[in-house]
């Protein structure tokens, strides 16, 4: 399966932005599906997740209450609404994806396909 994640951009602090992923090669109905992000100078974070059924989601402290993830299964495309945003949240985004069951669905190694990312800067 084959990821193309878009929507970051530059936006003021308190904004709003839509992510995308695209999945193309395979419906990814099957898959556990997650966003990533990774600041300059850190490692790559958890941000959310979902089960491949949709029921049961998952967020990093950081951006619970604040970041929605969700899913189109018609479109082959994963979400990540990102609202009140903070200038703590500039990184660059990657949607991950993994047949099945996501052994540790917090973990990136978990993940076997990967987005190139889109980039998000949150200006104070």
């Amino acid at each position: 399966v084959q990821l193309q994640a878009f929507g970051g951009g530059l936006v003021q602090a308190g904004g709003s932005l839509r992510l995308s992923c695209a999945a193309s090669g395979r419906t990814f109905s099957n898959y556990d599906m997650g966003w990533f992000r990774q600041a300059p100078g850190k490692e790559r974070e958890f941000v959310a997740a979902f089960r491949w059924s949709g029921v049961r989601k998952y967020y990093a402290d950081s951006v619970k209450g604040r970041f929605i993830i969700s899913k189109d299964n018609a479109k082959n495309t994963v979400y990540l609404q990102m609202n009140s945003l903070k200038p703590e949240d500039t990184a660059l985004y990657y949607c991950a994806a993994v047949s099945g069951y996501a052994v540790d669905i917090y973990n990136s190694a978990s993940y076997d396909y990967w987005g190139q990312g889109t980039q998000v800067t949150v200006s104070s």
